[in-house]
């Protein structure tokens, strides 16, 4: 054999570990994005009642949102649970069978506590400072959305499942149908077109309750007739209870969903810093972190490919496919967001000329505020991508409740401590709440990924458990 048979042989294993990453986490991706689009789509068109509506849809979405988060966090934990048992048995039905339907169980169970938490949206506004008359409207907002969350979960759990087994585009597909029903139900139940009354705010909820209602059931459909899925019977017997895997999924699953709490929390203590600076800041912030959210998407679904890959392998006790597939999502996370850094570093005020037009004092202000703020969204995003695929890869060895430590250390004792002394003591205003959130993101994707390179010495390889 010569040597160049052979170095190609060495690196054959590099580039199908390569080429299995991309094919499972694009759609992935894509259905990240497909989600985004779902609120970007209610807010263009709330804007469109007027500035109050829109205001008020904001301030209720934010708060289900936040809930959401910990919620689809908690669910989270079955993606590894399935993926490890399919790598250990790749024929294995009654197992991840009961992953699935204990992870619906988890939905139905956390969200009775969201619920009566949602309910009382005006209270929880008004307690926390805000206008009555907007705390009113966003609850009109949040008592007709909050019924979308479940079936969302649901969608969450069929993605995982599918996911595990790796054929996630039918989600993707299921998911990019779901936007296009939200905006052509919405704009008619929100604006009174087709025939329907214009219900403006408790329209835009009741049509995202819509589409997660339908989109879950199209996917349900999906599981149960396609021929790669239905030999799992996924929905039979549903009412069976399994409580010791009901109980696993918590254990592995709430550390996921307080992790991700500590993430989107951190975000609306910032949005709330801002607002002690001034308006212009909190407007500023608004626009220069959805072109950090849109990226964002890309590590996070190369985050949970990681999960799943590294799952497979770590159910086969294959220690070098768990290196392998870490390491491989790490380097495609972390490299496009260092393209997208430059990218943002480059045409910094081109981007935030698409939200905003400088035509007067109070605006060029916002533009130029912006501006700043991503310029330290350079280095924020690598770090960004590099923290959440590093979740990612340790989800995969089941390793989750250290991971929380990180968070809650990195993002509010360095993040919040960091950002608020620069901003306030400092004098560095918004640009120190955008530098405290970059280092304390910097700090977690560096634990994470110390973590990670001591998987073998801290016990977290399945040979070693």
């Amino acid at each position: 054999m010569t040597t160049a048979a052979v170095s190609t042989e060495g690196q054959s294993p590099w580039r199908d570990e390569l080429r299995a990453t991309l094919l499972l986490a694009w759609p992935m991706i894509l259905s990240n994005l497909t989600m985004m689009l779902i609120g970007v789509t209610d807010v263009i068109l709330l804007g469109w009642l007027g500035p109050r509506e829109l205001a008020a849809g904001a301030l209720g979405h934010n708060l289900a949102i936040f809930c959401a988060i910990f919620c689809m966090g908690l669910v989270t934990a079955t993606a590894p649970m399935m993926a490890s048992e399919k790598g250990r048995m790749a024929h294995s039905v009654r197992d991840i069978r009961r992953t699935f339907r204990q992870g619906l169980w988890v939905c139905c169970s956390v969200m009775v506590p969201i619920w009566a938490f949602l309910w009382n949206t005006e209270a929880i506004l008004v307690a926390t400072g805000q206008q009555p008359d907007l705390a009113a409207n966003a609850a009109i907002f949040v008592r007709a959305y909050m019924w979308s969350i479940l079936p969302f979960l649901g969608f969450l759990v069929l993605r995982n499942f599918v996911a595990a087994l790796e054929k996630p585009v039918w989600a993707t597909v299921v998911a990019c149908g779901a936007v296009v029903l939200n905006a052509v139900v919405n704009y008619g139940l929100i604006l009174g077109h087709y025939g329907l009354p214009q219900l403006g705010l408790m329209g835009a909820g009741i049509g995202s309750t819509i589409t997660n209602v339908v989109q879950f059931a199209v996917m349900a459909l999906v599981v149960s007739f396609h021929p790669k899925f239905r030999r799992y019977h996924l929905f039979g017997r549903f009412w069976r209870p399994d409580w010791p895997r009901f109980r696993q999924i918590w254990r592995l699953g709430l550390p996921i969903g307080v992790t991700m709490g500590f993430e989107g929390g951190v975000f609306a203590v910032a949005i709330l810093l801002m607002g002690l600076i001034n308006e212009a800041s909190v407007a500023a912030h608004a626009v220069a972190i959805q072109i950090a959210s849109l990226t964002f998407m890309v590590p996070m679904g190369l985050g949970q490919a990681a999960t799943v890959r590294v799952g497979l392998a770590f159910g086969r006790n294959d220690a070098d496919g768990i290196t392998k597939a870490g390491w491989t999502a790490f380097v495609l996370g972390t490299g496009f967001m260092a393209a997208m850094a430059l990218g943002i570093y480059s045409f910094s005020e081109a981007l935030i000329g698409i939200f905003v037009t400088p035509v007067d004092a109070e605006t060029t202000q916002v533009f130029n505020l912006a501006v700043s703020f991503l310029m330290v969204a350079a280095i924020f995003q690598i770090v960004d991508g590099a923290q959440v695929v590093g979740a990612g890869m340790l989800r995969g060895l089941h390793d989750t409740k250290v991971p929380m430590y990180f968070a809650a250390f990195g993002y509010w004792v360095v993040g919040i401590g960091v950002g608020g002394w620069l901003a306030f003591r400092g004098g560095w205003d918004g640009v120190g709440v955008w530098t405290g959130l970059a280092t304390g993101l910097a700090v977690v994707s560096v634990l994470m990924l110390v973590r990670w390179s001591m998987r073998a010495r801290l016990g977290l390889l399945p040979s070693q458990n």
